[in-house]
């Protein structure tokens, strides 16, 4: 798919990262984009679009973003399907986002931020989904992440404190990002695209017929 917006941006990559950066942290659920008007202004960078989502996760525009992650499901994409994970856990979406990060556990970027799970951690969680269990990610840091956002979500833990870490998240899938694709312009995302697995493909489908739940958008 070939952006519908002009190639000539009103605002720098630089310029629109400072202005996000200064925005909240996405934590929990937010109602609608803090700033309705960056969406168009991210599209327009003509960005690759994994940084182009991310950006729109940052903007809390969970629609924009969801969007283009859902082109980018599979295996090469793990920094989109990183990012399909990190939209799961921004609408309190806990199980979808355990599961997301447990098929990305062992790629770059994931552990760029998680590190690299250890032996012992990926056996236990490996016998854990054998046993019927949600898929989570075997990074004991990434599990206790998601599980006290779970508790925030209720009311518990302590809010600086994880969007503080929210925030560490974010910095470095950015980094990542940003040092593999470049801030140049993708004027033709539908190269990005990959063909979903089968796995994901059947997810879809059952979110269409109400077998796995609706999505909300």
């Amino acid at each position: 798919m070939t952006s519908v917006y002009s190639a000539n941006s009103a605002v720098t990559f630089d310029e629109l990262l400072a202005h996000l950066k200064s925005l909240p942290v996405p934590l929990l659920p937010p109602a609608k984009p803090l700033d309705t008007s960056l969406s168009d202004k991210i599209a327009s960078l003509y960005l690759h679009p994994a940084l182009e989502a991310l950006l729109h996760l940052l903007n809390h525009d969970l629609p924009s973003a969801h969007f283009l992650v859902r082109h980018m499901q599979s295996d090469p994409a793990f920094e989109a399907m990183y990012l399909h994970g990190i939209l799961h856990r921004i609408e309190g979406d806990f199980n979808n986002t355990r599961a997301w990060y447990y098929d990305v556990y062992n790629s770059e970027p994931f552990e760029r931020v998680w590190g690299k799970a250890t032996e012992d951690e990926t056996a236990e969680v490996e016998k854990k989904k054998d046993d019927g269990e949600t898929k989570m990610p075997p990074q004991k840091a990434a599990r206790d992440f998601v599980d006290s956002l779970e508790k925030l979500s209720k009311g518990q833990g302590d809010r600086d404190a994880l969007a503080k870490e929210s925030r560490r998240e974010f910095d470095s899938v950015l980094d990542w990002c940003t040092n593999k694709f470049g801030t140049g312009k993708h004027t033709d995302a539908s190269k990005a695209w990959v063909q979903p697995s089968q796995e994901i493909s059947q997810k879809g489908q059952d979110m269409v017929t109400g077998n796995d739940g609706f999505r909300k958008f």
